[in-house]
């Protein structure tokens, strides 16, 4: 048994991640300040003796006994990251020193969940971790962006000045049950408004490629990369190759939804990524071959039938 830390442990991703660790038989304690995260996420956890909540945001140090952090807090959807970008920036680089700080006073491994948007509006594609990205630094979206690639520097230094034992994996889009209605993720947003027969909005014209990959199998990547050995550090993608493009996206949930949506376009938004598709290969090779398993059909019918319950 470990005693786990997973900050942002409230969100759509940590309480799956909190779930997994507990079914596995460890310790978790969950840190949020709820920002973007929900004690109804993780209620079905409380009264598990083995987990713990505390109320907490890491812009503030935290002390607890842990073998290893996951450093997961930090708003991803761009409505709630937007919303206040200084703190965002905050949560990223002062999150990440506090954590980075804790980890090497009580000698912990720490993983840090870093982001596809440290490539930016991408020149390559495929997107290797040896591609240093496209990222506007004064951008509206640039305190996620830089913030992330800001928290990477800090993982690496930590590294190389203090000996810490890091973990960097960059996350892919990711969907699946717990997301939040009202997060501006497009996945969420195709599916509540086909839902509620609502217009369904495609921002510019609906032919930009993203990748998604269902929340199971990010966490089985995530604690595969945690159980790797000390001298493998990162980053590395975690993500689903397959491509497809908004307008895909959107015809499969309405025809997953038996939906009478209609698709409108609105002007894209500033310095929205043209593409995003991962290389895994690094993955594969390097994490006991891991690669995702839930195929976008299945993950769309599981990811409705959890809103259905909600609109």
């Amino acid at each position: 048994m470990k005693r786990i830390l997973v900050t942002g442990g409230a969100g759509f991703i940590g309480s799956h991640l909190c779930e997994r660790l507990l079914n596995e038989g460890n310790d978790v304690i969950c840190l949020d300040n709820y920002f973007t995260g929900s004690k109804d996420n993780i209620r079905h956890l409380i009264g598990n003796d083995h987990f713990e909540l505390v109320r907490h945001d890491v812009t503030k140090p935290y002390t607890a006994e842990v073998d290893e952090i996951y450093n997961l807090a930090c708003p991803a959807s761009p409505i709630h990251y937007q919303y206040d970008p200084v703190k965002t920036i905050q949560t990223c680089v002062i999150g990440s020193m506090n954590m980075l700080g804790l980890a090497k006073l009580v000698r912990a491994k720490i993983l840090q969940a870093s982001t596809s948007e440290v490539y930016g509006d991408p020149n390559i594609h495929p997107q290797i971790e040896g591609y240093w990205g496209n990222v506007n630094p004064i951008g509206i979206r640039s305190c996620y962006d830089e913030g992330k690639r800001c928290a990477e520097t800090l993982f690496m230094d930590y590294h190389r000045q203090n000996n810490i034992r890091i973990k960097i994996v960059r996350i892919f889009n990711t969907y699946g049950s717990r997301m939040s209605m009202n997060d501006g993720r497009v996945v969420s947003n195709f599916i509540v408004q086909a839902l509620r027969g609502e217009d369904i909005t495609i921002y510019g014209d609906g032919q930009q490629t993203r990748s998604f990959q269902y929340v199971d199998d990010l966490v089985e990547g995530m604690i595969r990369m945690m159980n790797t050995g000390d001298e493998f550090t990162g980053p590395v993608n975690i993500g689903n190759p397959g491509e497809f493009t908004m307008l895909e996206l959107a015809n499969k949930v309405i025809e997953l939804t038996d939906s009478k949506s209609r698709i409108v376009f609105q002007p894209l938004p500033q310095d929205d990524p043209r593409q995003r598709k991962p290389d895994i290969s690094l993955a594969n090779r390097e994490l006991n071959g891991w690669r995702p398993e839930v195929k976008l059909e299945e993950g769309l019918k599981r990811t409705i039938d959890y809103f259905k319950k909600l609109v």
